[in-house]
């Protein structure tokens, strides 16, 4: 088996902005395995909050990826700490076993009927509220719309954006970028805005006044939650968590967080980083237990794979058994 590793950039429509910067591309890293004439693929993105890098994260993969070639290649792949490289070479190792046995990867998990068509909440920016409320204008028809805020004039974006969308749940985005002091005193007005989720108001380790507040609305945990590992540290905390396959390591983490948080009673959100359908398609096996799915990533790009099935007008996620996870 060889390896074949490279860095992509996806130009993103209009740019990307939440509480930490903003981006014009989605930096992505691919890896191929290539074994006997087949070929598994997986899609990562490196995060800087969580000190990655795009050669970071090809140094990673390329250190791991010989000793990958027998069967117990993906259970070995969990010792490696959790985040972009893991993910992207646990991707690729399904692809590739989906290919050598003949078989998609949906029935490999144990699932009874392969994803179907999806519908993802969509994302407005963070920027001024008037801006945001034309980017709201032109989802109005979207079920649930996600809003980013950093720590500013939030409250008038929250306003703005339900008054464009009145008929979406929203879902508050802070990003980490809430004081203590902030969440005390805007969080009783979030649901007559429309509000349904905030998801990480404070940062992660210093969550602490999160305990045992009355919440009007579920908390979710992002940055605060990445593997199986992390549900100690959040109990008492949380309501949710947002289940990303960066984050966790790759699809088989991720499957393991679904059903822990299910097993725990805690709501269970899946998302993504900007990226193309390959980074997707793995992801949509984890939207039918889902309460809330957030994987218009691709959506967001000016163009994406060939072959990708997306309708980014509907807001729709169509499998494409021709990118990744099928023979």
């Amino acid at each position: 088996m060889k390896a074949v590793v490279r860095a992509e950039s996806w130009p993103i429509r209009g740019g990307f902005r939440i509480a930490r910067g903003a981006r014009r591309a989605a930096d992505v890293v691919v890896v191929e395995l290539h074994d006997s004439g087949l070929v598994g693929r997986g899609e990562c993105v490196p995060y800087a909050r969580y000190g990655e890098s795009i050669d970071s994260v090809c140094e990673a993969i390329e250190a791991a990826w010989p000793g990958l070639e027998d069967p117990a290649a993906r259970t070995r792949l969990q010792r490696m700490t959790a985040g972009a490289a893991r993910n992207a070479l646990d991707c690729a190792l399904w692809d590739l076993e989906s290919k050598r046995k003949r078989t998609p990867v949906w029935k490999l998990i144990g699932l009874t009927a392969p994803p179907g068509m999806t519908s993802t909440m969509r994302t407005v920016s963070v920027g001024a509220a008037d801006d945001m409320k034309k980017a709201a204008e032109a989802l109005a028809g979207a079920a649930t719309i996600k809003v980013k805020v950093d720590g500013g004039a939030d409250l008038e974006r929250i306003a703005a954006v339900h008054d464009a969308a009145p008929h979406a749940a929203l879902i508050v985005d802070a990003n980490e970028s809430w004081s203590d002091s902030q969440l005390v005193r805007w969080l009783p007005d979030l649901t007559a805005h429309g509000v349904a989720v905030l998801e990480q108001p404070l940062p992660a380790g210093r969550d602490e006044a999160l305990r045992g507040l009355e919440s009007p609305i579920p908390i979710c945990a992002d940055e605060s939650f990445h593997d199986v590992g992390c549900f100690a540290l959040i109990e008492g905390r949380y309501d949710m968590v947002n289940v990303k396959l960066d984050k966790a390591g790759g699809l088989t983490e991720a499957l393991r967080c679904a059903q822990e948080a299910k097993r725990r009673g805690l709501g269970l959100m899946v998302g993504c980083m900007v990226s193309t359908s390959l980074a997707i398609e793995p992801a949509l096996l984890l939207a039918g237990t889902a309460d809330y799915v957030d994987l218009d990533g691709p959506l967001l790009l000016e163009a994406d794979r060939e072959n990708a099935l997306h309708d980014a007008e509907a807001g729709l996620l169509v499998p494409s058994l021709s990118i990744w996870g099928s023979p």
